[in-house]
């Protein structure tokens, strides 16, 4: 018999955090690139009914986005606030929060950034280019924070890898 997995288990460490960061690099990414990976999230998406808002965007500007059935008008609220924090701290927004939690503290109590612009919660994940940086941002708005992370690392691993 297994003991089943507590929550903190469960629950990415700060270091497994940083190393899919440094794993999940793009030789390039191009508009092609946008939209096959932002497909692929739809199909993702849709074999799990899940209501979410999906988002990508690189040098500012969009080049996919997808609202599926359940999502909200504020999931593209949601999505532009963690999409900020991967512009602004140049890693993923669930990383960013989980950095101040390892601290002892929140995002909110201690960035000092106004949080109607700024959501250090899961779902942002930045696009990384080899020997270039950080381009933009794919972000996923609609489960809760940990499970919108999830699915967009997922997608990466996937997109990566057949590429």
């Amino acid at each position: 018999m297994t003991t089943p997995r507590t929550s903190a288990e469960l629950t990415p460490s700060v270091e497994e955090l940083e190393a899919q960061e440094r794993r999940l690099v793009f030789r390039r990414f191009t508009h092609d690139d946008a939209w096959a990976l932002g497909s692929l999230l739809v199909e993702m998406a849709r074999e799990r009914r899940a209501p979410v808002a999906i988002d990508i965007h690189r040098a500012g500007q969009q080049l996919f986005h997808a609202a599926l059935p359940g999502s909200a008008p504020d999931n593209d609220a949601w999505i532009a606030r963690k999409r900020r924090v991967v512009e602004r701290y140049g890693c993923a927004s669930y990383l960013v929060g989980a950095r101040h939690r390892a601290k002892g503290t929140t995002f909110e109590e201690s960035s000092r950034l106004d949080p109607d612009t700024y959501a250090a919660h899961g779902g942002s994940f930045p696009i990384t280019v080899e020997g270039v940086g950080v381009v933009g941002a794919v972000t996923v708005s609609g489960l809760p924070q940990l499970e919108d992370h999830r699915m967009v690392v997922e997608a990466l691993e996937r997109f990566l890898d057949g590429t």
